[in-house]
C-alpha cells in the first residue's frame, strides 16, 4: 500500500466527513490520520493521511471528485 497525505475542502455540514470516509473505503483505502485545518464560509478543509492499495491514486481522486461540494486541493506522496 501506498500513503497519500489529501487536502481536500467539504462542505461543514453533518454527515460530509462520513461521506469522504465511506468514499475512501469504497476506494479500497484506508484512513490512517485526520487533521480538521480550518472551517470557514461554510467549508471545511481537512489534511487526512490514505493509504491507498498499490502505488496509483487515481480511483481514489475519482471517487472523493464524485462526491458533491467535495474539492481535492492538493495530494501528496507520504514516504
Amino acid at each position: 500500500m501506498a500513503l497519500y497525505r489529501v487536502q481536500l475542502s467539504l462542505p461543514d455540514r453533518p454527515g460530509s466527513l462520513g461521506a469522504v470516509a465511506s468514499a475512501i473505503g469504497f476506494a479500497g483505502g484506508d484512513i490512517r490520520g485526520l487533521v480538521v485545518l480550518r472551517s470557514e464560509n461554510g467549508k471545511g478543509v481537512d489534511d487526512i493521511t490514505i493509504a491507498v492499495p498499490g502505488s496509483d491514486p487515481t480511483d481514489l481522486l475519482n471517487v472523493l471528485g464524485a462526491i458533491g461540494g467535495v474539492e481535492v486541493i492538493s495530494i501528496t506522496p507520504v514516504e
